[in-house]
Parts: C-alpha cells; sequence; structure tokens
C-alpha cells in the first residue's frame, strides 16, 4: 500500500489502518454526536433530516427509527424509499451502499469492520474492512448480522436472525447461521 495513503485512505481501501489516528478520531467523535442529538429526537421533529444529511454521506430521506448507531456515518449511501427499524447498528469503516426501498428489520447490523484471526496481530491494534452492497428491494429480517465483504442482491429475503457471510444472489431467500439458501425465485415460481 502507498506509504503517502492516510490511514482514512487505508481504511477505505480495505487495507490495515490506524483507527487511532486524529483524523480517524476526529470523524468518530463527529458521529458520536450527531448520534447522540438524533437519538434523542422524536418522530416529527424537524430537525432530523438536517442531523442525517449531516451524518450519512447520503441519507435521501430514508425513515431512520432511533436508536441508530455508526461508526463514521460518512461512508453509508441510502437510496430513496429505504426503512430502518429500531437499533441499527452499522460499522461503516469501508462503504456501505443500501438500494432503493429496502427495509431492515430491528436490531440488524451491519459490519464492515474486520480483525485478525491471530491474538498478537489484535493485540497490535490491526484492523481492516470490506465494503458492503445491499441491492434494491431487499428485507433484512430483525436482529439478523450482515459481515463484511457481502454483497446482497436485488430483491432478496435476508432471514430473521440470519449470520449472513456470503453473497446473496437477487431474488433469494437466505436463513440461518450461518445463512443458507431457503428459496431461489425458481422456487417459488
Amino acid at each position: 500500500m502507498d506509504a503517502a495513503l492516510s490511514e482514512r485512505d487505508k481504511m477505505l481501501a480495505g487495507a490495515p489502518y490506524d483507527p487511532a489516528c486524529p483524523e480517524l478520531k476526529a470523524l468518530r467523535q463527529r458521529a458520536q454526536a450527531l448520534m447522540r442529538d438524533y437519538n434523542q429526537t422524536i418522530m416529527g421533529d424537524g430537525e432530523r433530516a438536517g442531523l442525517m444529511t449531516a451524518l450519512l454521506g447520503e441519507w435521501n430521506g430514508a425513515v431512520i427509527r432511533p436508536p441508530f448507531l455508526v461508526d463514521y456515518g460518512v461512508n453509508i449511501h441510502f437510496s430513496p424509499g429505504c426503512f430502518v427499524n429500531f437499533n441499527c447498528v452499522i460499522l461503516d469503516v469501508c462503504k456501505v451502499h443500501i438500494g432503493a426501498r429496502t427495509q431492515i428489520g430491528p436490531n440488524v447490523q451491519i459490519l464492515t469492520a474486520d480483525h485478525p484471526r491471530d491474538a498478537a496481530s489484535r493485540a497490535r491494534g490491526d484492523e481492516w474492512g470490506r465494503p458492503i452492497i445491499i441491492g434494491a428491494d431487499v428485507w433484512i429480517g430483525g436482529g439478523a448480522i450482515i459481515l463484511p465483504g457481502v454483497t446482497v442482491g436485488d430483491g432478496a429475503v435476508i432471514g430473521a436472525g440470519a449470520v449472513v457471510t456470503r453473497d446473496v444472489a437477487a431474488g433469494v431467500t437466505v436463513a440461518g447461521n450461518p445463512a443458507r439458501v431457503l428459496a431461489r425465485p425458481e422456487m417459488q415460481g
């Protein structure tokens, strides 16, 4: 990796980075302040739109029920018509793209952040991430977890409590831990 890259650039590229660098600390503090303010609002508060516009890379009017928790926020991109239920966590050390009209149930976790499997590397503080792409018209059931690097195709259904460790094709229904295919479009016909 190019030594001239900032820690933020490394993070977004999925390379190992130092989360303790001043720029990333400041970005997380900014996100924390915006989340604190947003999570104190109630439906109908006029300030919600401004807070989400400031927090997210792209908000596009997504309905997001608080509490809503992110690492940075600026790496999250919602397409129009999205709905996010209570207590969603998005760890956005890499880009997260969520397609139009996607619905996200309560207690869903979308996690781009990853860590080494060996203790010595974790002790050094190594970390990196991989982007997550969620297509249009996806339904993600309550308590589902989507892990780093996963792509979910248009129209897919992620069952409640599923742990999604691999890509999910368009129109497919998955459930379980790890998530497995329950139905394909041709099976539903």
